[in-house]
């Protein structure tokens, strides 16, 4: 029987920065992903911006009333689009290790696809 940990993470960053562009199988299991997440009550963390794969996962996982931080660097926020979701906060940085800083401070835990 494996063992289960007692603690159970809350805050998870995203590591997905990539467009999916030909890989379209990508996009269900974004949508997936962000459904288990909001169904557990999983609130993600991620770089900022609108594109890519991180962002439907946000899709997903807005409606099931999860919240969503967004770290950004100031110097990179004029080029990515926020994405605006109504429950999104967005804490702006100066630098890349100031970044880095707050991802390690506010996630539990990490995925990358």
């Amino acid at each position: 029987m494996a063992a289960t940990s007692s603690k159970q993470f809350k805050n998870v960053y995203l590591f997905f920065g990539f467009l999916y562009g030909k890989y379209k199988e990508f996009v269900q299991a974004a949508i997936d992903l962000g459904q288990v997440l909001a169904g557990r009550k999983i609130h993600p963390i991620y770089r900022g911006g609108d594109l890519g794969v991180s962002n439907l996962v946000l899709e997903a996982v807005y409606p099931g009333g999860s919240q969503v931080l967004g770290i950004i660097q100031k110097i990179l926020k004029p080029l990515g689009r926020l994405s605006g979701l109504p429950t999104e906060d967005n804490l702006v940085v100066l630098y890349m290790q100031e970044r880095i800083t707050e991802m390690l401070n506010q996630a539990n835990a990490f995925l990358q696809l």
